[in-house]
């Protein structure tokens, strides 16, 4: 790795591109320079609606920056967070009847796995792979058991896919920009990572992050991303319903919940809503139990749509298992965090900031530069084969 040689980072997230450049130094940490964070026009949400539009935002950005550095970016590593992504949890096995485990044996069934998902994800393209579970005779391992005995072996990977269309438009995005697409990072994967950088004895959790118009869950399981899901709702929704049902305006909202006016409290029937939070003579009698009596049925319905009765984490959910959740609103938030953990009163919860830019972009360049413990392919595209590229990932 060369040192003081600029690198390029770009997080495309639901609101901004954001710029990072940075270089590593000769002890190969990572020290950011310059930063621009603009909005992502020409991206509506999970597709591009104008490409031509995002590419001059990028390279005016892109040159603004090389201007400022007098250099010449030639490649780039997306932090991607607001496409559509997916993933596939996969196993496949070996009956040993008594004899040892065989690096051909895990090189067969890792190759077939892959093979199976390429043929039935035709329309996507694979981002990474992650060494989810090996098990032989039924006891889980953490390491490859080449040179073991046993009767039965089985080995899990997850693969996470974008759609085919999503990753041609952001090569043509950046290609256009003479900037080769280097890596592709999922930033619910590097937040994962960092999580378990900052409690180094915490390596199988939830993560919860509710934006303000979507949100989204991921599970770690000892280190490896093994499962992430999407919700098209998020804090806004709370927002809607109390307009509704109380026939009052955002703004009014705003104002009742700016002071903190919810937090830690319990109403009674009586206490209606002050007249200070009301203008131009449009006041209304509103108990203020009632706003609360929203917020809570709002939430639970959220919480179990993305964790207390969502079916797709039945094989995933573990006893006494952590759950870390970051709220975007931050008047939701000083309101109503309590009402939050109370819905989660079963898990070891805990409540967290946002991650942010400059930590998150040094901890891309961490994984770009090291790859993770966990993950088969550390890389978008290389020439390495897949059964390389397990066993370089897993002994170094």
């Amino acid at each position: 790795m060369q040192t003081d040689i600029p690198n390029l980072f770009i997080e495309i997230n639901y609101s901004n591109y954001i710029f990072v450049a940075g270089i590593y130094d000769e002890s190969q940490n990572f020290k950011i320079i310059e930063k621009i964070v603009v909005p992502n026009e020409g991206i509506n949400k999970n597709r591009f609606t104008n490409i031509d539009q995002a590419k001059e935002i990028i390279k005016k950005n892109v040159q603004s920056i090389e201007n400022k550095l007098n250099y010449v970016f030639k490649d780039v590593t997306i932090i991607l967070d607001n496409l559509y992504y997916s993933c596939v949890n996969i196993s496949g096995f070996k009956k040993l009847n008594g004899s040892q485990v065989l690096k051909e044996n895990i090189s067969y069934i890792l190759n077939s796995l892959k093979l199976a998902v390429t043929e039935n994800e035709k329309e996507k393209t694979i981002l990474h792979i992650f060494n989810s579970k090996s098990v032989l005779d039924g006891n889980r391992v953490e390491n490859l058991p080449i040179g073991l005995f046993g009767d039965f072996y089985s080995h899990e990977l997850t693969f996470f896919l974008i759609k085919n269309n999503d990753l041609k438009n952001i090569k043509q995005l950046f290609n256009k920009n003479n900037l080769n697409l280097k890596k592709v990072l999922i930033k619910n994967f590097i937040e994962g990572t960092e999580l378990i950088d900052e409690n180094n004895n915490t390596e199988t959790f939830f993560k919860i992050k509710i934006n303000k118009d979507n949100s989204s869950l991921s599970f770690f399981d000892k280190a490896a991303f093994r499962y992430l899901e999407h919700f098209n709702f998020g804090t806004s929704i709370i927002f809607k319903d109390i307009a509704k049902v109380c026939s009052i305006d955002h703004a009014i909202i705003e104002r009742i919940l700016s002071n903190k006016s919810y937090e830690n409290k319990n109403f009674e029937d009586h206490e209606l809503l002050e007249e200070k939070y009301f203008t131009q003579g449009n006041y209304r009698k509103i108990r203020k139990k009632l706003i609360m009596d929203i917020v809570n049925a709002r939430i639970e319905e959220v919480t179990n749509i993305i964790l207390n009765k969502n079916i797709n984490l039945e094989f995933l959910k573990q006893n006494n298992i952590p759950i870390y959740m970051i709220i975007e609103d931050e008047l939701i938030f000083d309101n109503f965090k309590e009402n939050f953990k109370s819905y989660f009163s079963q898990y070891e919860f805990r409540l967290i900031d946002d991650f942010k830019i400059d930590s998150l972009v040094m901890s891309a360049a961490y994984l770009s530069l090291y790859g993770w413990k966990k993950e088969a392919i550390p890389v978008t595209q290389t020439k390495n084969s897949l059964i390389t590229r397990i066993f370089k990932s897993l002994f170094g």
